[in-house]
């Protein structure tokens, strides 16, 4: 007999036995890899919980008024296709893309991803499904990784504090101009030179609306930046290329008391001066380049770097060092309360969601080539570009700037420019036209003296020259150096802390990436339950695509004619999603959940403005609502109106109708979560939606909770007018360890003219907004495009069906462990018929009251039984919410609940005085091996009961890294780019000395 919480060798066996062979469908039926459960153990699980079918624990937890009573039509897609069918099919699709060799630029260029990177991280699980770092104990792989990273930017920006990435270069411009104008709030006015890049503009002019921000786009030669400025924002090098001395302008910007910001080519500063050096203020821009494939235009880390004098002032998640309580260093998540969920409704940026796994990627890459790799790397493409102008001035065109020098980027000047862009286009290369008509080419670390060639082929009417490359390398100006030794030359040392010159062969390179992941505790090793984050499997089958060049090599700008299979992808998925929620049109561009919930309140407002309704500026929203909402909400010049919850943990009617009413002449919107946050379809959420829309507002609704309606109910069939969806939740793009992630939004057809669009692209897909559209929220057309494949996969491997089973078991999943605890917890709130939706909420305050063991004592423990904590103190403090998901079996279940009830034995034995309330195994939790293996012991329980509370721990722990942080010390004594190696490996007397005094 098989014991709980032992793995089921031949549990499997009970999925799919036949006597029968069905030729007519695939043998590898991707829904029962994903759903964990067996029918033999659904048909258990649902007799423990008091029901007999899916459909009953349905009726029993979707109210009837709303629930979607027929088969979802997804078209050719309705049945579900095997793993060979769907990649088959995907590859269909991306062979309809041309892969061509881009010279556009704007920010974007082809890089080499080291294999060593691509296999053991890109492609590698134990990086890819990981949550963001809130446990630090267990997350010590990637916030080192991530603290590389920031060590990186801030050594190439010359700047003292950096992020941990943000979503891409526009966002981190637009999130710049919100930290200048957070400074100087009474300053109506920002500047941004045109020689930006054109997207980056459209995204801080959209930022700006919300704002109140007159953003002014000028000449910085010409304009006077004065005391009604915040600041201004500046490319370098130019869009054009050209580089520029700013210094003069910037010392300006200061004088008047406003800052300077700058959207820098990192790959350029490590060659050209820091934008530190010129006075800059804050940096940011795109690592991208640095290892991160084009793909069509994300996912891409962004980065914001500044001065620790504004650190309270900057958005998005920042790595810092602490102690632990052996007083060792060790890495964590710092100053948090800046973090929009804890400030709400006073934060100046919804940051939620960033790049994690793609600041890895470029942190590894740095870490590969070292500093001289990337400064040849940077030598090279520049000599490239001189290559390639010098050879363009010998066939007679005119190029060159209004500057000397550039980086990587020509200006040509031609009468011809719209021939030799279709010439270039036909022969699969790809170059830029700029608003004066002429043409700009930009080289990177891929161009070739090949690719060069062709260039000049087609500028010479498609004959190749009478010169080759190597002729004119022989004769080039400067040694093809036009940098070195000019006033811009960077002086100093961009990149020198050691870590960057400790990995240079492959198999150190690899195990320093082993070490780190094992460091971590991520899908690879147990089930992460944490609410409303659904951790979901992300499935080897939908990883697959994301890294074939034809759908991550190609520019975003290159021309629609060579993104015909992301187009037909686009089309197809917008569709899906459509049936799925019950909405008109979807919008693909936000490229994180928060700018989902930007993007939906930014379409009503539009909506309201175009039909003479701007005045509505109120936004309803529940206490109980994720922080970013209300930080979106003011975000677009909105203002919240809190509303309660009952006794129920149900919004509380009344109140909203109360204060819908008295704000009916200026109510703009209600921002609801369904199901709940606090894990249960409320039964009024059709009166809520009337409620709103009879005094004249809309509703959106968040759907960070949409993995419990998927086929059951529909958002736009029960009132919503909009709802974000998070892929990197309900339709199973990996967390990453802190990102990527895509919140598309769905819009009932009112809503649809309104939704996000792009200055450039204004065509491709329904959901690309066009004439009316309120604006840019990322810098590319489609945001991610290149992991919406994975989602797309999902979909089309589970079919109408999988899709509604998978909501089904996820609830049961739920219902199941919350029926398991009883006895041992409490659950918070359930549904009309006692059952929980897909998440469920654990009461802790009365253990803290007697005991004083809290919820992040709980979670410190979990650590040390091989588990990630659920979510902590949200949405209520002082408690735990489980969401288990559809993809966990029965055995991962039951040892995630055996887990939960051996603590509260743990507790019993405090709560009994068996063991001081300061002085026993929760208090000290996390127990690492360090500690469990010290030849001290003076703890009043064994080092077993410490390390194997539990027999299934004899053979597969994983072990925390670290004890518990100290994150006040952390908050105290801000280290944000990496200690010097000395303070990691044998100086830890000075933090002991420093934490003691």
């Amino acid at each position: 007999m098989l014991r709980r919480g032992a793995r089921p060798v031949l549990r499997a066996l009970g999925r799919r036995l036949s006597t029968k062979t069905d030729l007519f469908t695939a043998h590898d039926q991707f829904v029962p890899r994903h759903i964990g459960p067996t029918d033999g153990e659904i048909a258990r699980m649902l007799k423990s919980v008091g029901v007999s079918t899916l459909d009953e624990l349905v009726e029993k937890t979707v109210p009837a008024a709303i629930r979607f009573n027929k088969q979802l039509d997804m078209g050719d897609f309705t049945r579900s296709h095997g793993e060979q069918e769907a990649l088959a099919h995907m590859k269909d699709i991306a062979s309809k893309n041309k892969v061509a060799k881009t010279f556009i630029g704007m920010g974007y260029h082809g890089t080499h991803t080291p294999a060593v990177i691509l296999r053991n991280v890109i492609e590698n699980p134990g990086w890819y499904t990981q949550y963001t770092p809130y446990q630090p104990e267990v997350a010590q792989g990637r916030l080192e990784s991530l603290m590389n990273f920031q060590t990186l930017i801030s050594g190439l920006t010359g700047l003292e504090l950096c992020n941990a990435s943000l979503l891409d270069e526009g966002t981190a411009a637009a999130e710049a101009m919100a930290m200048c104008h957070g400074l100087a709030p009474k300053r109506g006015k920002f500047f941004v030179d045109k020689r930006v890049h054109p997207q980056t503009i459209a995204v801080v002019q959209c930022r700006a609306e919300g704002f109140n921000i007159d953003v002014v786009v000028g000449d910085y030669a010409t304009t006077e930046v004065d005391e009604s400025f915040s600041g201004a924002l500046l490319q370098y090098p130019a869009t054009d290329g050209a580089v520029l001395d700013y210094s003069d302008f910037i010392a300006k910007v200061k004088a008047a008391g406003g800052k300077a910001a700058v959207s820098a080519d990192p790959l350029a500063l490590m060659v050209l001066k820091s934008p530190a050096s010129i006075g800059a203020d804050i940096a940011v821009g795109s690592a991208q380049r640095f290892g991160v494939p084009l793909g069509y235009g994300g996912p891409h880390a962004g980065f914001l770097a500044t001065s620790q004098t504004f650190a309270r002032k900057m958005p998005g998640r920042i790595i810092g060092m602490s102690i632990d309580a052996e007083n060792k260093p060790a890495y964590r998540l710092t100053m948090q309360t800046r973090e929009q969920h804890i400030r709400r409704d006073k934060a100046t940026s919804n940051v939620c969601t960033a790049q994690a796994l793609l600041a890895n990627v470029s942190a590894m890459y740095a870490l590969y080539h070292g500093p001289e790799g990337l400064k040849e790397i940077a030598q090279r493409t520049h000599a490239s570009s001189i290559l390639l102008s010098s050879g363009l001035e010998k066939l007679g065109f005119k190029v060159g700037s209004e500057s000397a020098v550039h980086f990587d980027t020509i200006r040509v000047e031609s009468d011809k420019a719209d021939a030799i862009l279709a010439a270039g286009e036909k022969a699969l290369l790809n170059f830029r036209k700029l608003d004066d008509g002429a043409l700009s080419l930009a080289c990177d670390e891929t161009t070739t003296p090949e690719d060069i060639e062709r260039v000049w082929a087609v500028f010479n009417g498609g004959s190749a020259p009478a010169f080759s490359a190597r002729d004119v390398a022989a004769s080039l100006p400067k040694d093809g150096d036009l940098i070195s030794g000019s006033a811009f030359a960077r002086e100093d040392a961009p990149i020198t802390h050691p870590i960057f010159s400790m990995y240079r062969s492959e198999h150190q390179l690899l195990r320093y990436m082993h070490k780190l992941q094992g460091r971590d505790l991520s899908l690879t090793a147990s089930m992460i339950p944490l609410g409303s984050c659904t951790m979901k499997l992300n499935a080897t089958a939908e990883m697959i695509p994301i890294t074939w060049p034809e759908l991550n090599a190609i520019h975003p700008y290159a021309p629609l004619s060579q993104a015909q299979g992301y187009l037909e992808l686009f089309k197809n998925f917008e569709a899906i999603l459509s049936e799925v929620t019950g909405f008109d049109s979807v919008s693909l561009q936000p490229n994180s959940g928060a700018m989902g919930e930007y993007s939906g309140l930014r379409a009503i407002r539009a909506f309201q403005v175009a039909n003479g309704e701007g005045h509505r500026d109120v936004c309803i929203i529940p206490v109980s609502a994720h922080g970013t909402n209300p930080a979106s909400a003011v975000m677009c010049g909105l203002r919240v109106v809190p509303i309660g919850c009952d006794e129920d943990g149900n919004i509380d009617i009344e109140d909203l109708r109360a204060k819908a009413t008295k704000h009916a002449d200026k109510l703009s919107s209600l921002m609801v979560t369904y199901p709940s946050t606090h894990g249960v379809f409320e039964e009024g959420i059709q009166e809520i939606c009337d409620i709103v829309h009879q005094n004249g507002g809309q509703v959106y609704m968040d759907g960070a909770n949409m993995n419990a309606q998927v086929g059951l109910c529909r958002p736009g069939d029960f009132g919503a007018d909009v709802c974000h969806l998070n892929l990197h939740k309900t339709f199973c793009i990996p967390h990453g360890g802190g990102g990527p992630g895509v919140g598309p939004i769905g819009v009932k057809s009112h809503l649809a003219p309104f939704l996000p669009g792009n200055p450039l692209v204004k065509e491709g897909s329904d959901g690309l907004g066009k004439d009316q559209a309120f604006g840019a929220v990322a810098a590319a057309p489609w945001g991610s495009a290149s992991i919406l494949p994975i989602s797309y996969m999902y979909c089309i491997m589970m079919g109408a069906d999988g899709l509604k089973k998978a909501t089904q078991v996820a609830i049961l999943n739920a219902n199941y462990m919350a029926k398991r605890l009883e006895g041992h917890f409490d659950v918070l709130y359930t549904g009309f018929a006692g059952m929980c939706a897909h998440e469920f909420i654990i009461d802790i305050r009365t253990i803290k009251a007697q005991t004083g063991i809290s919820e992040s004592d709980i979670a410190k423990r979990l650590a040390d039984y091989g588990f990630h904590a659920p979510t902590m103190s949200w949405p209520v403090p002082g408690t735990i919410m489980v969401e288990p998901t559809e993809s966990e079996d029965l055995a991962e279940l039951n040892r995630y609940c055996d887990a939960l009830i051996q603590i509260r034995k743990e507790i019993k034995e405090v709560e009994d005085g068996m063991y001081p309330a300061d002085d026993n195994v929760l208090k000290h939790a996390p127990h690492p091996m360090s500690v469990i293996c010290a030849d001290e012991w003076v703890r009043p329980y064994s080092r077993e009961q410490a390390a194997y509370p539990l027999p299934f721990l004899r053979s597969m722990k994983f072990w925390p890294t670290t004890s518990r942080l100290n994150d006040v010390y952390g908050d105290r004594n801000l280290v944000c780019t990496c200690p010097p190696m000395e303070d990691l490996i044998d100086d830890e007397d000075k933090m002991t000395a420093s934490s003691s005094a």
